[in-house]
């Protein structure tokens, strides 16, 4: 059978629950004590990809086994049947990690896709399927990805990622708020309602190790988040609903204090055990999660020489949000000339190491060995949106939410300047966080529609989560602000991009329906970017 059909035929299965795998019938005869029946119910997951490395994920469900660690076994194959083994070995499932395993392969050939699977007692796990990246000096002849963020349990089922697994992508880049910490309404489902609940849980807010691990696990049962993540190599950032929302560095919403960070070390911990992330970001170890630069999850990715992906964090070194009152939930907006505090140059959304970092690596972009497309895989949206008017008195009066890039405008305008000091051949940011598709031109002065276009930008919708926008909303702030191409607030999905030396093409995937776990998922809109051409361009769909 040729590979392509054998590659639908076990990835129909996996989408079915069974992942063609004869042993799932037996797979609970004899499991160490300790573990549930189906100690692998929380599914497989690959991730940080290299050219020659990739790290291989599972955490056991336990039924009591406290304290006590377990051996797992696992393989790496040429095969979904196991029948050209690579690599095996055992690796200890900790229980002060949760019951998780991270396994980095190494020493593999640039390029492949390759197999691969957990057994512990009797009892063996679904079959992953993941890949090594080119090798660094490769210009590959194409690329495809998906980009997603921001998947709310109770406010939908994640039929998106039911379509990224039937699509074949080489990576999925996954940008924030995978978990949500919030307790579920009171009430049933109200699919009806304005802002609909289409499923509920009985987990209370999460603020220990043990709600979190709970949190991820709940998340982790959606057999359609399960097959994407089988499928194929992931890279993740998180954003802030992985601790609690709208939290910045060491402050929270009640305080910054020593319960706050007692909180966010728990989170980030929980964070590290459910994803496929190497040993090396937890810079201090277990104890060390405390600390101002507690897990370094930002990073630099190739793909050969064809796309660099610079993925950030800006969460953990942010300034606080401009005029925050103590104690509020969120961040809010603030009137532009009512708050000093806005355009305080010292105030970053990254913080000065992470600015400096990247800014040293968009310059190595632009050196003629970059790569041919430069990638800012970031968490929300960074071009700018003004409200009502282009006056300076309308603008000193807008509402401006202080969360997202608008809320650090100089931070904003530093990143443009390295982009004109130094620009790489081609630079595109991808974001999510605001629950809505935006597709914009990145200017050199936001406040000039004149000034150069620098940059592409695509700000992906949620998977599931709400967005409290309406579309005459984005009609208007479309109108008044001409480097946005598109804004729409009124689709779930994800986006879809094809890219090659000569294009970047991004198709906004909506879903019909996030209230039905088999919903069609249908395109949007889409748009592409020439090589040496900043800027998007409508396309047709």
């Amino acid at each position: 059978m040729p590979p392509e059909l054998l590659r639908r035929e076990w990835l129909q299965a996996l989408l079915l629950g069974t992942a063609a795998q004869p042993w799932r019938a037996w797979a609970q005869r004899s499991n160490p004590a300790g573990l549930a029946a189906d100690p692998f119910g929380l599914g497989v997951a690959s991730g940080s990809p290299s050219h020659n490395s990739v790290v291989l994920w599972t955490r056991l469900c336990t039924d009591g086994l406290g304290p006590a660690n377990a051996t797992v076994s696992w393989e790496l194959a040429e095969d979904a049947q196991f029948a050209r083994v690579l690599q095996r070995g055992q690796v200890t499932a900790q229980a002060e990690l949760g019951h998780s395993v991270h396994v980095e392969v190494s020493g593999l050939q640039a390029e492949r896709w390759v197999h691969y699977r957990f057994m512990v007692g009797d009892a063996v796990s679904p079959v992953g399927r993941t890949r090594t990246l080119p090798a660094p000096e490769a210009l590959a002849p194409r690329l495809r990805l998906a980009f997603a963020s921001c998947q709310r349990w109770e406010h939908g089922f994640y039929a998106a990622w039911r379509d990224v697994a039937t699509r074949n992508p080489d990576l999925v880049l996954f940008l924030g708020d995978y978990i949500y910490e919030y307790a579920s309404p009171p009430g049933g489902p109200t699919p009806q309602a304005k802002t609909p609940i289409h499923r509920v849980h009985t987990l209370r807010r999460a603020q220990t190790l043990a709600d979190y691990r709970d949190r991820y696990a709940l998340h982790k049962s959606d057999p359609a988040l399960q097959a994407a993540h089988a499928a194929y190599p992931w890279l993740l950032t998180w954003d802030d609903h992985e601790v609690e929302n709208d939290y910045a560095g060491e402050r929270g919403r009640e305080s910054s204090g020593a319960d706050f960070l007692r909180q966010r070390s728990a989170a980030y911990q929980a964070f590290y055990e459910n994803q496929p992330l190497r040993a090396s970001v937890l810079l201090h170890g277990l104890q060390g999660l405390a600390r101002p630069d507690a897990l370094r999850i930002y990073q630099r990715s190739d793909f050969g020489r064809l796309a660099r992906f610079h993925l950030l964090d800006d969460r953990q070194y942010r300034a606080v949000q401009a005029c925050r009152e103590a104690g509020s939930s969120g961040a809010g907006t603030v009137r532009a000339g009512r708050c000093a505090e806005l355009t305080d140059p010292a105030r970053s959304l990254l913080g000065p190491a992470q600015e400096q970092w990247l800014a040293q690596g968009l310059a190595q972009d632009a050196s003629p060995q970059g790569p041919r497309w430069s990638v800012i895989a970031q968490q929300t949206l960074f071009s700018p949106r003004h409200y009502g008017g282009a006056s300076a008195a309308a603008r000193a009066d807008e509402p401006t939410p202080t969360d997202p890039w608008d809320g650090y405008p100089a931070a904003r305008r530093r990143l443009l300047a390295d982009l004109q000091a130094t620009p790489p051949r081609n630079t595109v940011l991808i974001g999510g966080d605001v629950h809505q598709n935006y597709v914009c031109r990145v200017q050199a002065d936001p406040d000039r529609p004149d000034s150069a276009v620098l940059a592409s930008e695509f700000c992906g919708t949620s998977i599931s989560s709400h967005s409290g926008a309406t579309l005459e909303r984005a009609a208007a702030l479309q109108r008044d602000n001409p480097h946005i191409l598109l804004a729409r607030p009124d689709q779930r999905g994800y986006a879809w991009v094809e890219l090659s030396p000569q294009r970047w093409q991004t198709t906004l995937m909506a879903v019909d329906d996030p209230g039905r776990a088999d919903s069609p998922v249908r395109p949007l809109a889409r748009f592409v970017v020439e090589d040496g051409r900043a800027g998007p361009q409508p396309d047709t769909v």
